[in-house]
């Protein structure tokens, strides 16, 4: 065996030993999960009314791992997405102000962790594996099943410049590989979760509130609700250190900012405004885009000052700064590797109220055609990230692959 395939597979292994330490092969977890819906109201903690009963939080763990997330319920309302003119700091882009109808759904309590993507990103060298060993091969039956697992690390001290302990949280990833991972999830646990739009983020972020962060709209409070550039020293931090929002949301204001689904027009909201519905729906409200730049996070980050922090403030993703040290020919569509993208994460939400199965696959896909060529070149033609499908088997057959390594 030569020294470059010797190599090759003690990468292989050493990825998998990965895999383990993360997850604790068994059954799935799916029904360790403590009914979301109760009819009776609790005595203690967080509720929300619907119809079904009452709405309360729980905690999951990723199908055959023993990494968790928690989710917290969100109740339905109206949101004033953007900020009042009057506010200070406001940006051009984020008015004027809309009104839109939000309907109840659960939001993970923290930013996603590391412990929580390193498990999706060792999903590589697993298909990779499966396709070596002539395992889970995929035919038309697996339609909708199929995801992309992000390319291995061209270079770590890109994306791990700020660590990688696994309560601290992820970040990196672009805005498709955030979808891919809550498709990954989804079908996984067999629940349907998504990225937010940016109306659902708001109204999570505001928690009710009117003012420019979700406490009392005075920024010589922050420290005590997130990290920014006046206390976090250039770094991320664990997940959950500050002060929670009213509806019990961490690192809402701050620590990393985090994806949504909408991209981000140059006349701001003007365009929602003229739509004749008052309150606008959560897909009225969703900007779509054919173009890739710019998309929208929310929250700050560590790295921006406090009016960057506020509920309303957007970044918007950028190819030339975000990329501006990218070692990667041709350009990753899974990862950036500069600038802001290192204070760059994600959060995950779960409607009450789940679409279809045919139209899940809107809030996971490829939505420009740039990405879907990127993907298919990246690994039909370089060999660089994988495919495979996912299903509630997937941790067993993950087993089965180890036995043969």
């Amino acid at each position: 065996m030569s020294l470059k395939m010797m190599a090759k597979k003690a990468t292989t292994i050493a990825v998998l030993a990965l895999f383990a330490m993360l997850l604790c092969i068994g059954s799935s977890a799916y029904a360790e999960l403590p009914h979301a819906v109760v009819a009776e109201k609790p005595a203690t903690g967080p509720a929300v009314k619907v119809a079904q009963g009452f709405m309360i939080p729980y905690t999951a763990k990723i199908p055959g791992t023993d990494v968790t997330y928690k989710m917290i319920p969100i109740p339905s309302g109206l949101v004033q997405m953007g900020s009042p003119a009057s506010e200070a700091g406001r940006e051009a882009s984020e008015g004027p102000q809309v009104e839109v109808e939000i309907k109840p759904f659960w939001m993970s309590q923290y930013e996603l962790t590391w412990a929580e993507y390193k498990a999706y990103m060792v999903v590589h060298d697993v298909f990779k594996g499966f396709e070596t060993h002539g395992m889970r091969k995929i035919t038309e039956k697996h339609d909708g099943l199929i995801i992309s697992a992000p390319s291995n690390l061209y270079d770590p001290s890109f994306t791990f410049v700020n660590g990688e302990a696994l309560d601290l949280p992820a970040v990196s990833m672009s805005q498709y590989a955030a979808k891919q991972y809550t498709k990954w999830l989804s079908l996984m646990s067999e629940r349907f979760y998504r990225l937010p739009t940016e109306a659902e983020w708001e109204h999570a972020c505001r928690a009710g509130t009117k003012t420019a962060f979700s406490f009392d709209g005075k920024a010589e409070k922050l420290d005590d609700y997130a990290w920014h550039y006046g206390n976090a020293e250039e770094t991320t931090h664990a997940v959950g250190e500050k002060r929670p929002n009213p509806w019990g949301l961490y690192d809402m204001h701050g620590n990393v900012a985090e994806w949504v689904l909408d991209a981000m027009n140059d006349d701001g909201f003007a365009a929602l405004k003229k739509i004749q519905a008052k309150p606008l729906t959560v897909d009225q409200a969703l900007i779509k885009s054919d173009k890739l730049y710019p998309r929208v996070c929310k929250g700050g980050y560590y790295d921006v000052d406090a009016r960057a922090c506020r509920s309303a403030s957007r970044l918007a993703s950028s190819d030339d700064e975000w990329r501006q040290e990218d070692p990667n020919i041709p350009l990753s569509p899974w990862w950036f590797t500069s600038g802001p993208s290192l204070g760059v994460g994600m959060r995950i939400i779960r409607p009450l109220a789940e679409p279809a199965d045919g139209k899940r696959e809107q809030y996971w896909h490829a939505d420009t055609e740039g990405i879907r060529f990127d993907v298919e070149y990246r690994i039909d033609e370089e060999g660089r990230g994988a495919r495979g499908f996912v299903d509630p088997e997937l941790p067993q057959a993950t087993k089965t692959l180890q036995s043969k390594q």
